[in-house]
């Protein structure tokens, strides 16, 4: 099929978004648990950028912010992006009040992200674990009421890509605040 300059169908939807959503302030922010592959951060990073999320970073991290593959995976856009680094867990609890209403991801838990009811918070928090560990124990204890899955259909993956976690989450929070700002 040619090119024909005009703009896909599928571009529409996002214009519309931005009309509609852009009149709303919400705050989504975005934390990885001692993330270990500076690709999936590169890649949150990007997703971050794109929805408005502010991506925070908890250390120890497994990988330097000035390797260059970092900065590649979150494209030319890197820069951008609305980044906090936090130097331990306590550090980012002690704020995480005044951020909004946090929401803990785990493989381990029994709720499905897309039952949480992201839509009628203005402000979310959305945290992860590091892609080969998760969360640590004691997070999983402290807010097991706040952990959600994301469906897992075969019994072979024992979870998603981080970044594609990220991506799917943040997404579902747009869809329920869009969902909630258009509901009469």
């Amino acid at each position: 099929m040619a090119h024909t300059g005009h703009r896909p169908f599928l571009c529409a939807p996002a214009n519309l978004w931005r009309i509609t959503y852009e009149t709303k302030s919400v705050a989504i922010h975005v934390v990885l648990v001692h993330p270990e592959i500076h690709w999936n951060t590169g890649n949150a990073g990007r997703t971050c950028l794109a929805t408005g999320a502010t991506l925070h970073l908890i250390e120890p991290l497994g990988f330097s912010l000035d390797e260059r593959q970092v900065k590649r995976a979150g494209l030319d856009s890197w820069a951008h992006v609305d980044l906090r680094v936090w130097p331990d867990w306590e550090a980012f609890e002690r704020e995480l009040p005044s951020l909004g209403e946090p929401y803990f991801f785990s493989t381990k838990a029994v709720t499905l992200y897309w039952d949480l009811p992201l839509g009628v918070t203005r402000d979310v928090v959305l945290v992860f674990g590091r892609e080969t560990g998760g969360l640590p124990q004691a997070l999983h204890e402290r807010y097991a009421d706040r952990c959600a899955a994301m469906p897992i259909a075969s019994p072979r993956v024992r979870s998603l890509n981080l970044s594609t976690s990220v991506a799917l989450a943040v997404y579902e929070v747009l869809r329920q605040q869009r969902g909630a700002a258009v509901a009469p």
